[in-house]
């Protein structure tokens, strides 16, 4: 078979005849049942308790048009679908038409017809043959198209398909569940392969869709929003438990690795050859190499010369359940999350630091909102100045570490709330609220600056420009023609040395939006797009921005570039730069890294941001941030030398957290993702045997693809 565009091949088209006419036999029984769905159907998007959004699905017989339409905080998808489905409920015709998430147009189209398909998209264009039914996997579709997908892979032979343009995709049922007190029952699936993390949709009796469990829910069902949100989490709960007990590695004896070089973040340098011992969740003894015989009493790691790293940080994230494998697949061993579900985190950090749940260890920041059309549904929402007062004493009293402002705080409150916040210890960092200047806000008290668009629009805007809008990301065009020598940007960077400020960069985060072009493999994914799952791939193959003109595409880039040289400017003059992503792949916080070098900090000087930079911070250099006797086993193994190159830390073999070990080539595949390089040996402890030589009591633990079979399953 050949065909051209992207994405893996399309294996198995050629299904026997008996088993697609087994196939269309069900599938025209859940055809005939939609085809009395004569009133469209709708559905709302439900985000922070509140809708965002909605989405209707007209649908007759072989005929479906939906209207899909989000504004949260100020962004989110707008589009328009038709599909003309065949017999055995395949789309034969899907186009999709409008915006995506921040604006980028959207155009797609699918098509199949005398054996052949042909689509394009956002992403990629391709044709294929089809000798049978094909089911395409859209690029831009709504959460109407789980549960098509769902309804075909219900029918399909061991309820999974290959996909065009690539991949294969896989239907469980999950359980059956009651939509709140409504009365409405339905069947719960979990969809796999479509992307990083599974999907979740619920069907009623009809095959009808009543939900997908992330926000979306028929309009006649939304105050059971809460519930199927609750069942999500526990469904989701349960399966990374799973996850947790088999990709945990837990020793009831030291561990010694050895033939490795110590990453120093206070010199920037390499050791010689060094051995390091961790018990518990300590580092216990760090000793020259000896090259001497295996332990008796402890397991033992060969380094094979490789350098050990104190773990990264990511000081912009929103955790998730989802998102604790992929940080510490990626050396992430400590994440600020700067806002999220309020209970929900509460829990999340509860059960990683029991143990229950893998993750990185999590400092809270709590996010505080006004209100406004262009409201976020996080954290708290308030909508008078003594509600606001009260969110900053709420987050205080649960331990959170600082306070974080966003967008839509009343200019007028920001002093106020700002005094609150430190008179009760919490730090206080954010965007920048519309209206407000980053100078005034600085001056009112901020300690940092969100994202370094934040910090830039205070030189970029105009007098009256709303940036709670996605202008705070399409302004930055302007940043081509900026004077980084101006009196204005000396001016913030003096107040920010002042203050002893700090910035929490982001700018993979601005490179993903204002350097992503259609159809384009963008250079924050270049290092790992091929590993991943085809839905991820689609996905970031896309534009973010309406580049419409080589004029606009030209302010972009150069834009950019400023932002580049921004960066070194605020590190010449001594500003803290704090990495983050506002992403929780992990893979992320590696290019935030090396886009610091290719600003100007050396390979060395980009770590040290990375792992003692942030701990010190925090306050939390005590125990973390640096490899050395006494502090908590906290660190990931690389084969090479990422003082040289900075992108040696892509590929890791091992990662300790708390003394526990996860091996990432254990941990991608369980995430779809292609391991990045192979896995490690672990020699279990020895016993003496007579004569007082010491023998292996067990066979090598094999750590790695070749092992997974043995260890897993």
């Amino acid at each position: 078979m050949t065909r051209s565009g992207q994405g893996g091949r399309i294996r198995g088209q050629g299904m026997a005849l008996s088993r697609l006419l087994a196939m269309a036999g069900s599938v025209c029984v859940l055809l005939s049942a939609t085809a009395a769905m004569a009133e469209p159907v709708r559905y709302l998007v439900i985000a922070g308790g509140e809708s965002v959004g909605w989405m209707t699905v007209d649908q007759g017989g072989r005929r479906v048009e939906i209207d899909y339409h989000v504004d949260n905080n100020g962004r989110g998808p707008k589009h328009r679908e038709r599909l003309q489905l065949d017999r055995d409920g395949f789309p034969v015709l899907w186009t999709i038409d409008g915006t995506s998430l921040f604006g980028g147009a959207v155009n797609e189209r699918f098509e199949r017809g005398e054996g052949q398909l042909s689509w394009v998209s956002q992403a990629d264009a391709g044709q294929a043959p089809a000798p049978g039914p094909v089911l395409y996997v859209a690029n831009d579709a709504s959460p109407w198209s789980l549960a098509l997908y769902a309804r075909i892979l219900r029918a399909a032979p061991g309820r999974a398909l290959d996909v065009a343009p690539g991949g294969r995709i896989t239907l469980t049922e999950v359980r059956r569940a009651a939509v709140g007190d409504s009365g409405v029952e339905g069947t719960i699936y979990r969809l796999t392969g479509l992307n990083l993390a599974p999907g979740y949709v619920m069907l009623d009796d009809r095959s009808a869709l009543i939900g997908d469990l992330g926000g979306v829910i028929r309009e006649d069902l939304a105050h059971a929003a809460p519930s199927l949100r609750d069942l999500h989490a526990e469904l989701e709960r349960e399966r990374i438990r799973e996850l947790q007990t088999r990709l945990a590695h837990r020793f009831d004896a030291p561990v010694r690795i050895r033939n490795v070089r110590i990453f120093d973040p206070e010199t920037g340098t390499l050791s010689p050859p060094s051995e390091v011992t961790i018990f518990d969740d300590r580092i216990t003894t760090i000793l020259p190499e000896s090259g001497g015989p295996a332990r008796d009493d402890a397991y033992e790691i060969d380094g094979e010369g490789g350098t050990l790293i104190p773990g990264l940080h990511d000081m912009h994230a929103h955790n998730s359940l989802q998102s604790g494998l992929f940080y510490l697949a990626a050396g992430v061993t400590t994440t600020r999350d700067m806002g999220n579900d309020n209970e929900r985190l509460l829990d999340l950090t509860n059960q990683i630091e029991q143990g229950l749940l893998p993750g990185p260890r999590i400092v809270r920041n709590g996010m505080l909102e006004g209100r406004s059309p262009h409201s976020v549904r996080t954290g708290i929402l308030a909508d008078t100045l003594d509600e606001a007062l009260e969110a900053v004493r709420w987050y205080a009293d649960h331990g959170y570490w600082q306070l974080k402002i966003y967008n839509s705080l009343h200019p007028e409150w920001v002093g106020p709330v700002t005094a609150e916040a430190h008179r009760l210890g919490l730090g206080v960092t954010g965007h920048i609220p519309a209206f407000v200047t980053p100078d005034q806000a600085l001056a009112a008290g901020y300690d940092e600056i969100s994202h370094i668009n934040q910090l830039m629009l205070g030189w970029l805007l105009e007098p009256g420009e709303d940036s709670r809008t996605p202008l705070r990301l399409t302004a930055m065009a302007r940043g081509a023609d900026l004077d980084l020598a101006s009196a204005p940007v000396q001016r913030t960077i003096d107040l920010m040395l002042a203050q002893n400020a700090a910035l929490d960069v982001t700018a993979v985060t601005l490179e993903t939006l204002m350097m992503s072009r259609a159809g384009q493999v963008p250079a924050m994914a270049e290092a790992f797009i091929d590993h991943m799952p085809i839905g991820y791939q689609r996905y970031r193959r896309r534009a973010f921005v309406d580049i419409d003109t080589p004029e606009a595409d030209a302010a972009y880039r150069g834009g950019f570039q400023t932002i580049l040289e921004t960066i070194a400017r605020l590190h010449d003059a001594g500003i803290v730069l704090l990495p983050g992503t506002d992403d929780t792949l992990g893979l992320t916080v590696h290019r935030e890294l090396e886009l610091y070098v290719l600003a100007g900090l050396s390979p060395a000087e980009a770590l040290t941001a990375g792992t003692l930079t942030p701990v010190r911070y925090m306050g939390r250099d005590q125990s973390l941030g640096r490899i050395a006797r006494g502090m908590l086993a906290d660190f990931f193994l690389v084969p090479g030398d990422p003082t040289r190159d900075i992108n040696a830390v892509r590929a890791i073999r091992m990662v300790m957290k708390d003394g526990v070990v996860y091996l990432p080539s254990e941990i991608y595949p369980e995430l779809g993702i292609r391991p990045f390089v192979d896995g490690i040996e672990i020699q279990p402890p020895r016993t003496p045997s007579d004569g007082g030589q010491a023998e292996a009591a067990d066979p090598p633990i094999l750590f790695g693809p070749q092992g997974l079979d043995h260890h897993h399953h």
